[in-house]
């Protein structure tokens, strides 16, 4: 068993869904399900929990009150992954504060895993690494880290594929169709909007210095280049 399924995970709600759990049980990880910010402290774990898991596909708003309620009482920062339906994207909207990542419901199993194990996986020395860079802007491949100008970037490992791939593919222009088939895979459900909220939370985290280094070619798509600030 990886270091990263030897503590155990909260899932809201209870109970959780069949999908969800049968994921969690075949992927390793020790897991309880809980419906509030009050039954995950009574129930937590010597060590603290590894993460938790959200699922608002039935109920949004139950999953908003449980974010809010244990970003508010928890000072540790357990990530948090939450769990949405297809047209519940625009609920993402000015609430990157209250969950890590998210990932589309239905999910594929191999695509939460993945969410998982970057969630949850702590810093690793590497002493050679595959470094891809642009500017002041660098991707290390091994330990799917990124910085600028030398500060660290927090980013969500789908936002961390998303940028990878742009900055591979320098002064190409992509529409949504190509970037959801080339980042997220034939098989993922989900629609344009969900690489608008990537790349609006990409922009976010570069900063006003570098933001647009992610082009949006109107009525096309997103091309990576220089930022206006670079010469």
């Amino acid at each position: 068993m990886s270091a990263e399924t030897t503590r155990m995970l909260a899932v809201v709600p209870d109970p959780t869904s069949p999908e969800l759990a049968r994921t969690l049980d075949l992927a390793g990880y020790s897991w309880k399900a809980v419906n509030s910010v009050a039954e995950a402290s009574e129930s937590e774990p010597q060590g603290g929990w590894a993460g938790v898991i959200v699922d608002a596909s039935d109920d949004v708003d139950a999953a908003w009150t449980f974010l809010r309620a244990m970003r508010k009482q928890r000072t540790d920062s357990t990530p948090a992954l939450l769990l949405v339906g297809g047209g519940q994207l625009n609920e993402l909207e000015h609430r990157d504060d209250l969950f890590d990542d998210f990932c589309l419901n239905p999910f594929h199993p191999s695509e939460l895993e993945a969410r998982l194990r970057h969630l949850l996986t702590a810093e690793i020395d590497v002493q050679s690494a595959d470094l891809v860079e642009y500017g002041e802007l660098v991707l290390n491949l091994e330990t799917y880290q990124a910085s600028i100008g030398n500060k660290p970037l927090d980013m969500t490992y789908m936002e961390y594929e998303l940028l990878k791939f742009l900055v591979q593919n320098p002064g190409k222009v992509f529409t949504r169709e190509i970037l959801l088939s080339r980042v997220w895979g034939y098989e993922y459900y989900g629609g344009a909007r969900t690489v608008d909220v990537h790349v609006r939370r990409l922009r976010a985290k570069l900063g006003e210095e570098h933001a647009n280094l992610i082009q949006t070619v109107r009525s096309v798509g997103y091309r990576f280049g220089q930022s206006r600030w670079e010469s």
